[in-house]
């Protein structure tokens, strides 16, 4: 199949462009410009780069047709973060495309109510991300529903090696594995009872390869694209202490008394993902794509960890 792929070289671009390669696809990948991949692959001599500024693109107009003349059979979009974005892209392709697949998240939740959250619960966005992107995938469903071939696919904290994975205190400072490591006292929030739900980069990019196998059950559709379970703050401190043979010292603050000890954005970060706290299930990424991530939550974790050399 002939399947171009908007965001090719990034974090999950940089797992999906190969493996849809090793998959006997022809990928275009679609990028701003020369970013270089996370991981090395064959496959990035052997696909064919387009090379446009979306941004740019999108305020001339131009994007989705820009994309339709690519006459791709399927489209992969990892780069959409309004329903401008992907109205254009939708107008474009209807009718010259077999398959859009659309980058989700699960913050299109809002809190958590009953645990693991499946993709049929009833959605209550907050912030402006997660209120864009429910639009997005509220948008992207009807217009399946009437004909259009979309489906929607929902990452959780995206880990691999190469950037920051959301850290027991749920933000991206990565200091908390060097004390967890050295046997230091660390500072949680509240209870340390709030989670994070993360997932590997190549898990995600295997469920949009499965979505392109099981088109016909995809269509229409939105899963949960996530690690097998959630963890706790506490629980993902106590574990990743373990790993230098250390036991770990956790203090636990109410949130505003814990917020004065961290940088304001790292505070502003907690409190989104502690607010969220998701913890959402696979079932139906199982049943109906065979989706079998291979890194638990902690696997994934413990190879981005390794690769920062704290």
């Amino acid at each position: 199949m002939r399947v171009a792929v908007i965001g090719g070289t990034g974090h999950i671009g940089s797992y999906l462009t190969p493996r849809l390669f090793d998959a006997g696809h022809t990928v275009l990948c679609v990028c701003r410009g020369q970013q270089t991949p996370y991981r090395p692959h064959a496959a990035w001599s052997q696909v064919r780069y387009i090379h446009l500024d979306r941004k740019a693109e999108e305020a001339a107009g131009n994007f989705g047709e820009s994309i339709a003349a690519l006459d791709a059979e399927a489209v992969i979009d990892l780069t959409c973060y309004t329903l401008e974005s992907a109205q254009q892209l939708v107008r474009s392709l209807t009718g010259r495309v077999e398959h859009l697949l659309h980058c989700g998240t699960i913050w299109v939740y809002g809190p958590s109510v009953e645990v693991p959250t499946t993709e049929d619960t009833p959605r209550a966005p907050f912030g402006d991300y997660g209120i864009r992107k429910h639009a997005i995938e509220q948008y992207l469903l009807a217009e399946a529903g009437a004909g259009f071939p979309a489906t929607v696919l929902h990452p959780g904290h995206l880990v691999g090696p190469g950037w920051n994975p959301i850290s027991p205190q749920g933000n991206f400072n990565p200091q908390i594995f060097a004390d967890l490591a050295a046997g230091r006292e660390i500072a949680l929030p509240n209870l340390g009872m709030e989670t994070v739900h993360h997932v590997h980069a190549d898990d995600v990019a295997q469920a949009f390869v499965l979505g392109l196998q099981h088109r016909d059950t995809a269509i229409g559709q939105s899963f949960h694209v996530v690690s097998p379970q959630a963890l706790t703050l506490r629980g993902y401190a106590e574990r990743v202490a373990t790993w230098s043979g250390q036991t770990a010292q956790l203090a636990f603050q109410p949130f505003d008394q814990w917020k004065t000890s961290v940088s304001e954005r790292d505070a502003r970060v907690t409190l989104d993902h502690i607010a969220h706290s998701p913890n959402c299930s696979i079932a139906k990424a199982r049943r109906l794509l065979a989706y079998a991530p291979r890194y638990t939550s902690l696997e994934a974790v413990r190879q981005a960890v390794a690769a920062m050399n704290l």
